[in-house]
């Protein structure tokens, strides 16, 4: 959320959501800094009382990366998954999310690269797009004499067993979404996984909208 973002929905304070990492205090004061250079408050959500009621009372949210399973676990033990979501999708609450943060605003953290060091009571995430996304998304490389799986292997054997579109967010790239239109922004682009169909490579400034449509 930069400073014309900041400006554009009339934010000044941000809520942060440290859960990925472990030390919520350091995590808490790089983030701070940032956001202080973009002419934001950073308040974070470990630091009050009610979670719930920092949600409800929150200008943004911004959520950061780190392990997926561990910020979704947190989100549910903090009874927090409700209100975020309530809050962006009927009320209009500004959100940002990078790496783990982008991937449970998604259906689901299934299509996350994290390892699974602890156990949420369910992968449904916040449901934010009716879709999942892949963040760091890297095609392989030729001539490489990696052994294990590519990143669009790993999205084609998810699609052996759901039906959800994943879109691969190259470094880079970001997805901005707002009502019913969704753009791609940033400096690289995107692959979209369609079950049934070949990948379809996206360049910046491609309107994928229609996924905001997907079941």
């Amino acid at each position: 959320m930069p400073r014309l973002c900041g400006r554009r929905y009339g934010v000044s304070k941000v809520l942060f959501v440290p859960y990925a990492l472990f030390d919520y205090d350091g995590y808490t004061r790089k983030a701070r800094n940032a956001f202080q250079n973009m002419g934001l408050e950073l308040e974070s959500i470990h630091e009050k009382e009610d979670p719930v009621e920092a949600v409800k009372e929150a200008q943004g949210i911004f959520i950061g990366g780190g392990n997926t399973f561990r910020l979704l676990k947190t989100l549910y033990d903090n009874n927090v998954i409700e209100p975020i979501t309530e809050r962006v999708l009927q009320s209009g609450l500004p959100y940002m999310g990078s790496s783990a943060g982008t991937n449970v605003a998604t259906v689901s953290i299934c299509t996350t690269n994290d390892m699974p060091i602890v156990f949420p009571p369910s992968f449904k995430a916040l449901g934010l797009v009716p879709f999942n996304i892949n963040p760091h998304y890297i095609d392989p490389e030729p001539g490489s004499i990696h052994m294990g799986e590519t990143r669009e292997e790993r999205i084609k054997q998810y699609h052996e067993e759901r039906t959800t579109p994943v879109l691969g967010l190259k470094e880079g790239s970001m997805l901005e979404v707002e009502g019913d239109k969704a753009v791609l922004r940033g400096k690289t682009g995107a692959k979209l996984f369609i079950r049934g169909q070949e990948p379809q490579v996206l360049e910046i400034g491609t309107d994928i909208s229609h996924l905001l449509k997907s079941e």
